[in-house]
């Protein structure tokens, strides 16, 4: 409730208000991402529905769910944090560890500890999260349907160290949330799940908005115009269903993220 957030106060309120006396749209029906609020920037309209179908084709659309309290609404930012592939950075501290193997990283066997991490409270911070439980019964949803997919970085002791979780549609990814409980965990599995959407052919990563973590990692803003855009063409490419696992032919310690995709062809024949 700072500005200027509070700004956007008097319209979430007049938004909700007009939901529940019934001037909303049907429930299923997506809004217009393009006519967004700019106080609070991005709000569109009320998510009454969060089936697999309309979640899948609200992310294709450019719209996503988030709300701290009360309804959960539909967003679309004007600009989007998102990063390409080929602008992961990789600092030599980085590479160390994972050449090193400091880390082991699992895609998709744990999916329920790594939602639940991300929705605990982080220290010195008051316990307020976005990651409600219906968001947490709905993503689960998403990753038993093979769409929404998880990233575990595990110790040498076993213990579960970093990680994050998001929604793949067609051939974009959409980061909802990370956290890390030791230096640098998070940053090797965004790192290997790069790695491998490079090599998958995925077009871009999502981040949804600017976080001084996020600009750490390469990612940039994208207005959201270009962003859509870009959406309609790579949400409706066939993209990477089912349970996803680490690809351990890929040299993710001597990744060259901007090196010609052609380097990857010895392995297209084999599958993924």
């Amino acid at each position: 409730m700072r500005p200027p957030r509070l700004y956007g106060v008097p319209a979430t309120l007049a938004l909700v208000a007009r939901h529940f006396a019934g001037f909303g749209p049907k429930r299923g029906a997506l809004p217009d991402p393009d006519k967004a609020l700019n106080y609070p920037d991005g709000l569109v309209g009320i998510c009454s529905d969060m089936s697999v179908p309309t979640l899948l084709l609200a992310y294709a659309k450019g719209l996503f769910p988030f709300s701290h309290i009360g309804p959960q609404k539909w967003w679309a930012p004007k600009e989007r944090m998102v990063s390409f592939p080929e602008n992961v950075y990789i600092s030599k501290t980085t590479r160390r560890l994972i050449r090193i193997k400091q880390f082991d990283v699992t895609f998709d066997s744990y999916f329920a500890g790594v939602i639940d991490a991300c929705a605990a409270p982080r220290p010195g911070r008051p316990h307020l999260t976005w990651i409600t439980p219906d968001i947490i019964e709905h993503f689960t949803a998403l990753h038993e349907a093979g769409y929404a997919h998880s990233v575990e970085v595990w110790d040498r002791s076993g213990t579960l160290a970093g990680g994050l979780y998001g929604l793949a549609v067609g051939k974009v990814f959409f980061t909802e949330s990370m956290f890390s409980r030791e230096r640098d965990a998070s940053k090797i599995g965004f790192i290997t799940l790069s790695r491998h959407l490079q090599h998958w052919g995925f077009v871009l990563n999502d981040g949804k908005r600017m976080t001084g973590r996020l600009s750490q990692l390469g990612f940039t803003l994208v207005p959201r115009k270009a962003f859509n855009t870009v959406l309609a063409t790579a949400c409706r490419v066939p993209g990477q269903v089912g349970r996803w696992s680490v690809d351990d032919r890929l040299d993710i310690a001597n990744w060259e993220p901007k090196a010609p995709a052609g380097r990857d062809r010895h392995l297209a024949h084999l599958p993924v």
